[in-house]
C-alpha cells in the first residue's frame, strides 16, 4: 500500500501541481513535437524516484515514465474527436492509476485485485450511488407538478441545483456517518442564508416554497439513506 501510495501522490504531484496551463496548451497544439511533453514525463521520472528514495527503482520510475508518455501522446491524438473534453481527461487518469497500481502490486496482483474487489461495501456503494442522480430524478420527478407553477426570471448555471442537491446530500450522508447530526443542521441554515437574497429578490412565494420543499426532500432523502446503511450493515 505504501509503494502505490507513493506512487500515487508523484503522479498527483506531476499531473496537476507541476504542469503549467502554458505546458498543457503547447502539448495540445504540437502534440509529439511539444518539449513540454518530454519535460512532463522526465519530471514523472525524477518524482517518482525522490519519493521512493531508493535508486533500486529506477526502472519502476522508467517504466511509469514510458508508459505515461504512450498514454498522453494518445490522448492528445485522440481528444479532438470528442465532443465532451471531460471524457478523454477522467480516461487518461484511470490508465495513469491503473498503471500505477498494475506497478505497485505486480507480484501479487490478480490475489490482491480479488480480495479487492471481495471487500467492497456493496451496501455503501448502493446509498452512495441512490443519493445522487437516482434521488435528484426522485425529487424532479415528485416536484413536476409545482415547477411548471414556477417563473425563473434569471440566469442559471446549467443544471447547477442538481448538483449542489447531490453534493449537499453526499454531506449530510457523510455527517451521519460519522455521527455529526448538529452539523446537518448548519448545511441547512447555510443553504438558507445564500438562498435568502434570491428568495428576497424574487418576492414570490411559489418559488420559496418549491426550494424549501426540494431542500426538505433532499436532505430527507439523504438521512433515510444514511439510516438505512447503519441499520442493514452486515
Amino acid at each position: 500500500m505504501e509503494l502505490f501510495t507513493k506512487l500515487l501522490l508523484a503522479h498527483l504531484l506531476v499531473d496537476f501541481m507541476l504542469q503549467p496551463k502554458k505546458w498543457v496548451l503547447d502539448k495540445e497544439a504540437n502534440k509529439v513535437k511539444s518539449k513540454y511533453l518530454y519535460i512532463h514525463v522526465a519530471l514523472h521520472f525524477l518524482v517518482t524516484l525522490i519519493l521512493l528514495w531508493d535508486l533500486n527503482y529506477w526502472k519502476i520510475a522508467l517504466i511509469i515514465m514510458i508508459a505515461h508518455y504512450i498514454i498522453d501522446l494518445l490522448k492528445l491524438y485522440v481528444d479532438p474527436k470528442f465532443k465532451h473534453k471531460n471524457i478523454p481527461f477522467f480516461i487518461d487518469q484511470i490508465l495513469h492509476i491503473l498503471v500505477l497500481y498494475s506497478i505497485a502490486y505486480y507480484g501479487d496482483l490478480t490475489n490482491h485485485t480479488i480480495a479487492l474487489f471481495q471487500n467492497i461495501d456493496f451496501l455503501f456503494v448502493t446509498a452512495f450511488v441512490f443519493i445522487s442522480y437516482p434521488t435528484a430524478i426522485l425529487i424532479s420527478k415528485l416536484l413536476s407538478g409545482m415547477s411548471k407553477h414556477i417563473e425563473t426570471d434569471h440566469e442559471s448555471l446549467p443544471n447547477a441545483g442538481m448538483y449542489i442537491g447531490i453534493i449537499e446530500r453526499f454531506f449530510v450522508f457523510a455527517f451521519i456517518l460519522l455521527g455529526r447530526w448538529e452539523v446537518i443542521g448548519f448545511l441547512i441554515a447555510a443553504k438558507s442564508v445564500f438562498r435568502f437574497n434570491d428568495l428576497k429578490e424574487s418576492n414570490s412565494r411559489e418559488l420559496t416554497e418549491y426550494i424549501l420543499i426540494g431542500t426538505l426532500l433532499s436532505f430527507g432523502m439523504a438521512i433515510l439513506a444514511g439510516l438505512a446503511y447503519l441499520n442493514f450493515r452486515i
